[in-house]
């Protein structure tokens, strides 16, 4: 092995989800810290933002799950890790991982995998794709009940020779840092999105696909206006449908249904996240099924702002209910439309100190500086 670290991490494409920015995240931090950093991906918004002077970014269909490409990136992957004398390979996601797993045992190099979440297991077929997160000599979970779910549902992978251990996500807190944001571009966005001094909004923040709950959301929304009236809230709900359009339009119908136009506003992306917690009062997370992490929570507690979100999954490690953030049950409208009236009661002073306690809470446990410094020195014991 030379004498400067080099690793190679594989993510199907760089957005801007958990995974996607833990990755972006590290590649910059081993720069930084004398190894050399590379990066394969098939695109994606997050890698126009990547410094080429401190990462080496390749692009390679990554994404794709046909067999036939998939073993074309195996090759590909195994010249670079040849050509680059790469010491680590780090795959983030399953497709990718498979490509990685060969090309680690062509070359002979330490391979690594990180399980960002709990994947469709229903069927052996699925158990065993997704078991080549297990394949790795060091496999990571992004929180403590990913760890518990792969340790209950894939004994048969994992055995005692393989490293297997948290990290648990982290952001960087000092970009969602609620006194780094400018009040005109707070009052830019307000205007954009048609908000109202006077009424409460409530943003509704992910991806918009079926298990994030948003149907659940605007049944909550309309117990709300039965019981306060129209006057009380806007609400946003911010996301792609990325490609998921029949499923957006049978929520649009059932806001139309409820009369809620005027109410709720759909918003497909948002360049600056930090920017569109500022100028909310309450953050919500309505998962029905379990985040693997919860990363919305982190960052809403990171930004200073109330955060109620669904009590399964990693929010539940992440929020310290009724001190830095709220829980409510699981899929329950009923529960969620009462623990949102009754922030809606809440004084000044309460709000910011459950926002006060939300920062704390992030800056001790879910950085990014701790993630990167955890996942580093698991890099070099693996080499040494």
């Amino acid at each position: 092995m030379s004498s400067k670290l080099k690793v190679l991490q594989v993510i199907p494409k760089l957005g801007y989800g958990g995974a996607e920015t833990g990755c972006f995240d590290i590649a910059h931090y081993l720069f930084e810290n004398n190894c050399s950093s590379f990066l394969i991906t098939n695109g994606g918004p997050l890698t126009k933002f990547i410094n080429k002077k401190k990462v080496k970014y390749i692009r390679l269909p990554v994404n794709s799950k046909n067999p036939i490409i998939m073993l074309l990136n195996t090759i590909l992957i195994s010249v670079i890790i040849i050509f680059y004398n790469i010491d680590i390979i780090h795959a983030r996601s399953r497709a990718p991982a498979w490509s990685c797993f060969l090309a680690s045992k062509i070359t002979r190099k330490k391979f690594v995998t990180t399980f960002h979440g709990t994947y469709n297991f229903k069927s052996k077929i699925k158990k065993f794709y997704n078991s080549i997160m297990l394949r790795s000599d060091l496999i990571i979970a992004g929180s403590n009940f990913i760890f518990s779910h792969i340790k209950e549902n894939y004994k048969e992978y994992l055995n005692n020779s393989k490293k297997f251990l948290v990290i648990f996500r982290g952001i960087n807190i000092d970009y969602f840092d609620a006194s780094t944001t400018l009040t005109e571009d707070e009052d830019k966005l307000f205007k954009s999105w048609n908000l109202e001094v006077e009424k409460k909004t409530i943003l509704l923040p992910g991806r918009i696909t079926e298990w994030k709950g948003h149907e659940m959301f605007i049944e909550a929304m309309n117990k709300i206006n039965i019981q306060l009236g129209h006057k009380s809230f806007k609400a946003v709900i911010l996301g792609s449908d990325q490609g998921r359009d029949l499923y957006k339009k049978k929520l649009i119908r059932l806001v139309e249904q409820y009369r809620m136009n005027d109410q709720i506003k759909f918003v497909d992306h948002c360049e600056n996240m930090p920017l569109a917690y500022k100028i909310s009062d309450l953050i919500v997370s309505t998962s029905i099924e379990p985040e693997a992490f919860g990363r919305i929570a982190v960052e809403a507690q990171s930004m200073e702002k109330p955060i109620i979100a669904s009590n399964l999954g990693g929010s539940k490690e992440t929020i310290v209910n009724n001190k830095t953030g709220i829980l409510f049950d699981a899929g329950d409208s009923d529960d969620l439309s009462k623990k949102i009236i009754e922030f809606f009661n809440f004084d000044k002073s309460t709000i910011e100190q459950m926002g006060k306690e939300g920062r704390k809470n992030v800056s001790t446990k879910f950085n990014v500086e701790k993630m990167c410094f955890s996942t580093y020195s698991e890099y070099k014991k693996l080499i040494n």
